[in-house]
């Protein structure tokens, strides 16, 4: 049974597993579709620097490139950038950090709704050992996420403290999403 009340599916922009198990698990039938998007290129040419607005960029970006090849369907766009204060990383450098996971939805070339969510981070202190067995641990999946960490995994170890909705630190924020789906009466619930 689906919640989605959509004429057409619902689709996401984006082949990541851990964002369409968020979206499968909340009940949403949905279509995966890979944005085809230069990420860094997109981050470049607009020369921003806030973390939040990157991720808000990139997530409209990824929801408009695909929204412009499916017609008439709402369309997903999420993005998460890592900083620690006011700099940008692509792996967490200090104890304490920021993730600004941003979503957006397209229909037709429009931006409809965005949203930006941020999760505080503290690591725990870790020794070298610490750290060599955690990347023996977890493998390639470090490659595979911001900050080289995946909560839902092993990654959960290394942390002291977070402040902030699971779903953020996930990489897409599903409670502003599911609200804006409802209010367009997109929902069953």
């Amino acid at each position: 049974m689906t919640l989605w009340r959509g004429k057409h599916p619902l689709v996401l922009a984006s082949q990541s597993p851990t964002r369409q198990a968020l979206l499968a698990n909340a009940g949403l039938d949905f279509e995966a579709v890979a944005a085809e998007l230069d990420e860094r290129a997109v981050q470049q040419a607009s020369g921003l620097l806030v973390p939040g607005d990157i991720a808000a960029l990139l997530a409209r970006e990824k929801a408009l490139s695909v929204s412009s090849r499916q017609p008439g369907k709402y369309v997903i766009g999420a993005d998460q950038t890592l900083s620690q204060g006011a700099r940008l990383f692509s792996k967490p450098a200090g104890r304490s950090h920021e993730l600004h996971s941003a979503v957006a939805v397209a229909r037709d070339g429009k931006i409809l709704f965005e949203a930006v969510a941020i999760a505080g981070m503290t690591m725990r202190r870790l020794g070298e050992a610490e750290i060599d067995v955690y990347l023996d641990q977890a493998g390639e999946a470090v490659t595979s996420s911001v900050g080289a960490y995946q909560l839902e995994g092993l990654g959960v170890h290394l942390f002291e403290r977070i402040e902030g909705d699971h779903f953020t630190i996930l990489g897409l924020p599903l409670l502003p999403l599911l609200a804006f789906l409802r209010s367009e009466r997109l929902l069953g619930v």
